[in-house]
C-alpha cells in the first residue's frame, strides 16, 4: 500500500556501524546518531517513539535487521531504492553529502511523497535468497578455479601437486554447488508446488528456472501486472531520442534481476522453437529485419507476461493461451 504522510516521520541514513536520524519535534528539526546494532535501535525508538513512518534506503544487507526491529515494535517502515532518493535530491538542486544530510533528505522526501510500506519476507523466502546468493558466489569461485586449472595444464611444467589441489578444490565446489541448488528447489517446491507446476507447463521454462522465477518475484504475490514484473528484472525498454537530431538506440534498462534475465534468455532459445506465442513473435520481428538478440529479449518478455498471467489464473499453459485470462489494469 501507499501512505501519505500521516505519521511522524523518521528519516535514517543506515550504514554498517551507526545510523544517522533525522526527525521533527515542535517543527524543530532533530538529529540523532547511534550505533547499528540492538542497543542503538532502542535509543532511537525511546527518543522518536515507535508510531512513526521510518523512512531508509536499501543499503546492501545493513537496513535489514533495522527493518525487522522497527516492524516488530509496530512501526510503519519504508525502504526506498537509492537512486529514488539520488534523483530526489538531484531535482531539489541539493548539494554536498554527510550523513546528516543523507538523513535529512530521507525526512523530507518521506514528508513529501507517498511510500511503498516494506513487510519482511517469508522465513523460506529469505534462507532461498540466501542458498542463491551462496550459489552465485560458488559458482564465480568454481570459473575461477577451472580457469586456473586449464591454465596450469597449458604450461611445459605442471606441478602434480598443484594440479592435484586444483582438480580436488574444483571437484568440491561443483559438489556444493549441486547440494545448495538442490537444497533451494525443494524448499521452493515445497512452498509453491502448485506455481512450480504452472510455470513448467510453460515450453521454455524448465525446473531451475521456474523455481528461480518464484524466488524472484517473491511468489508473484505482490505484484499487480506483469509490466513490474518486467521492470523488475531490467527487461524494460529505454529509448534515447529527443527532437530530430538525438536517436539513440532502445534498450533494455538492465536494472536489476541479471541472473533471472540470464537464465530468461537461455530459455528463449527453446521457447523460439517450442512455444507458440513465442515462436509467432520471434518469427515476426525477425521478419521485420530486427536483430536477433533484440527478438529473443521480446521472448523474455513474453515468457514473463505469460508466467505472470498463468500464476494468477492458476490456468496452466495452453497453446491458444490469452491474456484476458489476467486482466491488465
Amino acid at each position: 500500500m501507499n501512505l501519505p504522510s500521516l505519521f511522524p516521520v523518521v528519516g535514517i541514513d543506515v550504514s554498517k556501524a551507526s545510523l544517522a536520524v533525522c526527525y521533527q519535534r515542535d517543527q524543530q528539526v532533530q538529529y540523532l546518531e547511534v550505533s547499528n546494532t540492538k542497543a542503538g535501535f532502542q535509543q532511537l525508538v525511546k527518543a522518536c517513539g515507535s508510531d512513526c513512518l521510518f523512512i531508509m534506503e536499501a543499503t546492501g544487507s545493513y537496513y535489514l535487521t533495522l527493518a525487522y526491529y522497527l516492524h516488530e515494535q509496530k512501526g510503519q517502515v519504508a525502504v526506498l531504492n537509492p537512486l529514488v532518493i539520488k534523483r530526489f535530491i538531484q531535482m531539489h538542486l541539493g548539494k554536498g553529502k554527510s550523513d546528516r544530510k543523507d538523513a535529512q533528505w530521507l525526512l523530507r522526501y518521506g514528508q513529501q511523497q507517498a511510500v511503498k510500506l516494506w513487510q519482511p519476507d517469508e522465513t523460506v523466502l529469505v534462507e532461498c535468497r540466501q542458498l542463491e546468493q551462496v550459489s552465485e558466489q560458488l559458482l564465480k569461485q568454481k570459473t575461477m578455479v577451472t580457469n586456473s586449472l586449464e591454465a596450469l595444464q597449458q604450461q611445459p611444467v605442471v606441478s602434480k601437486l598443484a594440479l592435484k589441489r586444483l582438480q580436488q578444490t574444483c571437484q568440491q565446489l561443483a559438489q556444493q554447488l549441486r547440494d545448495i541448488e538442490t537444497e533451494l528447489l525443494r524448499l521452493l517446491e515445497q512452498r509453491y508446488a502448485h506455481e512450480m507446476s504452472l510455470l513448467c507447463s510453460i515450453p521454455g521454462i524448465g525446473r531451475k528456472t521456474a523455481g528461480l522465477l518464484l524466488l524472484f518475484a517473491g511468489g508473484f504475490a505482490r505484484l499487480d501486472n506483469y509490466r513490474q514484473l518486467i521492470a523488475k528484472a531490467g527487461l524494460s525498454p529505454r529509448e534515447h531520442s529527443s527532437g530530430t537530431s538525438v536517436r539513440g538506440k532502445v534498450r533494455i534498462t538492465k536494472m536489476g534481476g541479471a541472473l533471472i534475465r540470464g537464465k530468461l534468455f537461455m530459455c528463449s532459445f527453446a521457447a523460439k522453437k517450442r512455444n507458440t506465442a513465442c515462436q509467432a513473435l520471434y518469427e515476426r520481428l525477425v521478419g521485420k529485419g530486427k536483430n536477433g538478440k533484440v527478438a529473443l529479449i521480446a521472448v523474455c518478455n513474453k515468457l514473463l507476461k505469460q508466467a505472470f498471467a498463468i500464476v494468477k489464473s492458476g490456468v496452466p499453459y495452453q497453446a491458444d493461451f490469452t491474456s484476458k485470462l489476467v486482466p491488465n489494469p
